[in-house]
């Protein structure tokens, strides 16, 4: 894909196609990330000229930033320390029937199996490249946007699956030009134990997401009157499995979009630039794939080093975020530009709206 750069074992930004085998790797850990947007009934005009306390109030109503490992302080990226709201509560039985049904489908629980996580992270963000935002499309339509995936229970399924492959491959894997790469196929029992397991977590992501945009409508309605969804939420993964593509070829998309003929996406650019939804030209070249985003050009530990907190606030002028050292690592210089990108996949994708973001809020 247009956007792609460095990853372990696969490259972000790669689509792959294999007969009854799948390599963990080429899902990754933050398996079912993905992208959701919706259109809203207020305009521009509806909105003040300084959108901070907006800001805030999302941020104190979804958990964002890093989970902590050894709690001294309120754990800022769970609900474990917080009250869990009743619009999530009232999906634990739901996620404990995934769990159960499982536990049914594989013979016991395995070790990436962890309670603890399902419930303490849904609805919340994440950090890195996770975000939450308004932006303004074409006609000064607000819509809300948001990046996040299957939090703390994807990254347990990714790294156990992953290990698990390199382990059952034996020898054989130093035949592999990288050891990442392991893959498992379709005659072992892990490679079942693993499909069921992204599934869980693909359809955990998109609750995750579902939920945090049931906090944000929620703020949204308390600020603005006769706020209302205007139009059918787009959701989209591109960290997953197609399971339904093709039945004798497993697709992972790995920051990539399924672009099926006519399908809805979401291209993000970076927290200073453009975003974009489009449909999808089922072009079968790309095993009718777009890109997930604009991609690094920069790596996070690059990113810090060489740009400077003045060019950050210069490059997101106009937009309510984050304007302070934390956030250098996501900075807009160290993405690709999205229009080069975009330009690349017009075979791939066609344009519906273009957004621009008025408010960020990180991880």
């Amino acid at each position: 894909m247009p956007d792609s750069h460095w990853g372990l074992g696969a490259c972000v930004g790669s689509v792959i196609a294999l007969k009854k085998a799948v390599i963990p790797a080429a899902v990754g850990v933050d398996i079912g990330c993905g992208m959701l947007a919706c259109k809203t009934s207020l305009n521009s005009h509806h909105l003040p000229e300084n959108l901070k306390a907006l800001r805030a109030k999302i941020e104190t109503h979804v958990p964002h930033g890093k989970t902590l490992v050894k709690k001294k302080s309120r754990d800022h990226g769970a609900w474990d320390s917080q009250k869990i709201p009743d619009h999530v509560e009232k999906q634990k039985k739901k996620i404990e029937g995934w769990f159960d049904r499982y536990r049914l489908d594989c013979g016991g629980i395995s070790k990436w199996l962890n309670r603890r996580h399902p419930i303490t992270h849904l609805g919340t963000l994440g950090t890195g490249n996770h975000f939450i935002e308004l932006c303004l499309d074409e006609k000064d339509h607000v819509w809300i946007m948001l990046h996040s995936g299957s939090r703390g229970i994807g990254n347990s399924v990714g790294t156990h699956f992953i290990n698990k492959a390199k382990e059952e491959m034996g020898d054989r894997l130093g035949a592999l030009p990288n050891k990442d790469c392991a893959y498992l196929t379709n005659n072992q029992k892990t490679f079942k134990d693993y499909c069921r397991a992204v599934s869980i977590c693909q359809q955990y992501a998109q609750l995750n997401r579902e939920m945090m945009l049931t906090s944000v409508v929620e703020q949204m309605g308390r600020a603005f009157k006769n706020f209302s969804l205007t139009e059918s939420v787009i959701d989209c993964h591109h960290n997953y499995i197609d399971f339904h593509y093709a039945k004798d070829l497993i697709i992972t998309r790995k920051g990539a979009v399924s672009a099926k003929k006519d399908e809805w996406g979401i291209i993000p650019g970076s927290m200073g630039t453009k975003s974009y939804i489009v449909k999808g030209l089922g072009n079968n070249a790309s095993y009718c794939s777009c890109s997930h985003g604009a991609g690094r050009i920069m790596s996070r530990r690059k990113a810090k080093e060489r740009i400077s907190l003045e060019e950050h606030i210069c490059d997101t002028a106009g937009v309510e975020c984050k304007k302070d050292l934390s956030v250098i690592d996501e900075s807009p210089r160290a993405y690709k530009d999205i229009d080069a990108v975009m330009e690349s996949q017009k075979d791939l994708v066609e344009i519906q709206h273009t957004l621009k973001q008025i408010l960020c809020v990180k991880g």
